[in-house]
């Protein structure tokens, strides 16, 4: 491993530490920059091909999908259906005829690049805005906190920051633990998708998942700790290799090794995005529906 990787790395946790611990509109604007750069990366994949996407409309109106995230989280699904019209009516008059291809690699960046990642800012900032839209099953006055007064009580935590926390560690857990035993200890091909996977290397990211998962129910006091911790870390252990494989399968497509050379070391923000795209529904769905019913359930 390079000494560029490593410090990219490092300062790629420290960043995205600041932005969960500060939440509110660090973390919003902050997550709609790195939306923003990692849609470019993806209609720079899409262009190879051939494909001419809505990409401009596509940006402006996913960064309008994250901010209905972070004040009005129970509108984004209406938005992304509006997102998605308005996208569709730019192509219909465009001086070249627009071809399927056109739409539906616009609609996939919205999808993939937006509205997926839009649960990370429902988590983190939308559940904690004070708004009558927002569901009372999952609203408390411990939410509208963002820096908790005592790390060493759980309850006094808020339920946003700690679940986002935790499924960063977890997700971070997942990708170190496969690359570190994929390269040491990896032998058998896990895909063609992307031929330096290992199932070695994918089966001890998952279990590393758990374990991570695991021991922060058990400190955040979540009911039925161990199953619920491994649960959660099962649902991102296997979800971010998912998002990891699909991302190699469009660069595969698209012939490029990388999806960018923004980070050293690491290649573009897509290359480290990836594993975040499709855990962010489960873990907003795990922590928003699943915790309250499985504490309804133990108590």
């Amino acid at each position: 491993m390079s000494w560029s990787r490593i410090f990219s790395g490092i300062v790629a946790i420290t960043v995205a530490l600041g932005m969960i611990l500060w939440g509110g509109w660090y973390f919003t604007i902050g997550f709609g920059i790195i939306i923003y750069l990692g849609q470019l990366e993806y209609f720079q994949l899409v262009r190879a091909k051939g494909i001419e996407p809505a990409g401009k409309t596509t940006l402006a109106v996913s960064q309008a999908l994250l901010i209905t995230a972070a004040f009005a989280p129970t509108l984004v699904d209406a938005m992304f259906a509006l997102a998605g019209t308005l996208i569709c009516f730019y192509l219909l008059f465009q001086p070249k005829l627009s071809t399927i291809a056109d739409i539906a690699s616009s609609i996939l960046g919205l999808f993939y690049g937006g509205y997926l990642p839009s649960y990370w800012i429902r988590l983190r900032v939308g559940i904690e805005h004070p708004s009558l839209l927002v569901s009372s099953a999952i609203t408390n006055p411990q939410l509208n906190l963002n820096w908790p007064q005592f790390w060493t009580h759980p309850g006094n935590l808020p339920v946003g920051l700690t679940a986002t926390l935790l499924a960063f560690l977890c997700i971070w857990a997942a990708d170190i633990g496969a690359y570190t035993v994929g390269k040491l200890f990896g032998r058998t091909r896990l895909s063609d998708i992307s031929p330096k996977k290992t199932v070695e290397g994918a089966v001890f990211g998952v279990i590393g998942s758990m374990a991570v998962a695991i021991t922060g129910a058990w400190y955040l006091q979540w009911p039925i700790f161990i199953g619920s911790g491994a649960a959660l870390g099962l649902l991102i252990g296997i979800a971010s290799l998912l998002g990891d494989l699909t991302e190699s399968m469009m660069k595969r497509d698209a012939g490029v090794k990388d999806s960018g050379q923004l980070i050293p070391g690491h290649g573009g923000i897509l290359d480290r995005a990836d594993s975040y795209v499709f855990t962010a529904p489960l873990v907003y769905y795990f922590t928003t529906l699943l915790l309250p019913l499985l504490s309804r359930l133990s108590s």
